[in-house]
């Protein structure tokens, strides 16, 4: 076996663990990344892409937003359609002038991971048999293997960047983990097709078939959503049916004419939102997916990924510059203030959005009076326009 070292072994090569190599890195802490994926696999994951200013921030800090700056869609406001009805709410005159920036995952993590390994970063992809091993001690280390040779990484603390299906939470004894889950009644089926938007800013749509989303991918493509049941056949959806059923769920056709055009893709999203506590087990910390999931109708888990980044790497930053643990004791608590606010807003927008089949008259009533009340109220869009621009790092 072959031992390395380093400061910071990182699991993961998403944009949780990818922000975190580059701000250490600009920092001058070491750290490798491990990815049991391909670079091509990494790079391909079509995933959301709403910002929020902190996240553009980061990626300014990160020396990765070159491509963002040209191509990234700043978005104002953004549309309620309800039943056919649209309005808009001005986010950036409810939130005090800030906005929101549409640029996709997909982009942000080809931009870190060049400007990653243009650096100097260690990104060690196709990497096998990954695990954490005694974090609970002063000496921590990641095995793995890697075109079939047995590797140590030896390092002073471990960050399980590695997704919610990834090997670093399940490390963790069951006895110290309390883990708080609620699992919805639907799921989205999501297209990305090369047809321009109906909007040039998102459109949520709440209907009585359910629930739509109409977004972009820059410059060309659309992105495009259906709240479906979560055992859907995508065999009996061929391309005709989404688009009549998008085009049902925005409204009239000669009012709000979708586009049609080639999709590209089609995949059916689970919805769930899920938090474990704490985040930090001995030498081990979770960030991202790995610590939390929401259900993707706010557009926040990129963005709550990205805050638990800003702090882990500050917390790593004062003990490597200043000798102090202070920030390392305290990142599972800070970071979990945030994450359950965001929980909180993704639950509600997801509740007051989605019909849920069979939904008795008052609770279908009360869903829709929720809607009436938002967009006839200020404090309500205030409320919204806050949260949806992000709540600060």
């Amino acid at each position: 076996m072959i031992t390395k070292r380093t400061q910071v072994g990182i699991i993961g090569a998403g944009p949780a663990g990818l922000m975190l190599g580059r701000l250490l890195m600009e920092q001058g802490i070491s750290s490798v990344i491990l990815e049991t994926k391909t670079r091509d696999y990494v790079e391909s994951r079509i995933r959301a892409g709403v910002l929020e200013n902190g996240t553009v921030e980061l990626l300014k800090d990160a020396k990765a937003d070159y491509r963002l700056k040209k191509e990234g869609q700043t978005h104002n406001g953004l549309e309620f359609s309800i039943n056919g009805q649209r309005s808009r709410i001005d986010l950036n005159h409810f939130s005090k002038g800030k906005s929101v920036i549409v640029y996709g995952q997909t982009e942000i993590t080809i931009d870190l991971i060049s400007t990653h390994i243009g650096s100097g970063g260690e990104i060690i992809f196709n990497a096998d048999n990954v695990l954490p091993n005694k974090f609970d001690t002063s000496k921590p280390n990641i095995t793995y293997q890697h075109n079939n040779i047995n590797y140590q990484l030896d390092c002073d603390f471990i960050a399980g960047c590695d997704g919610f299906h990834g090997v670093s939470r399940l490390q963790i004894p069951i006895k110290d983990q309390t883990i708080f889950e609620r699992k919805y009644p639907y799921a989205w089926l999501g297209i990305l097709a090369e047809a321009p938007p109906p909007s040039n800013e998102l459109i949520y749509a709440t209907h009585e078939r359910g629930f739509a989303l109409f977004s972009m991918r820059p410059p060309s493509r659309s992105r495009s959503y259906l709240q479906c049941s979560p055992d859907l056949d995508l065999n009996k959806w061929p391309d005709t049916r989404i688009w009549d059923e998008l085009q049902t769920r925005l409204g009239s056709k000669t009012e709000s004419p979708v586009c049609e055009g080639k999709i590209l893709a089609k995949g059916v999203t689970p919805m769930r939102s899920f938090v474990v506590e704490p985040l930090r087990y001995g030498h081990l910390f979770l960030a991202g997916d790995a610590a939390h999931i929401v259900p993707p109708t706010g557009a926040k888990g990129l963005n709550l990924a990205m805050s638990d980044i800003q702090y882990l790497s500050d917390a790593f930053l004062n003990f490597y510059k200043n000798n102090s643990t202070a920030g390392i004791d305290n990142y599972s608590k800070k970071a979990l203030s945030r994450i359950w606010k965001t929980e909180r807003f993704s639950w509600w927008m997801t509740s007051v959005l989605h019909k849920i089949e069979n939904e008795s008259s008052f609770d279908n009533r009360i869903r829709l009076t929720e809607l009436e009340y938002l967009l006839s109220s200020e404090a309500a869009m205030s409320s919204l326009a806050e949260n949806y621009v992000g709540l600060p790092f």
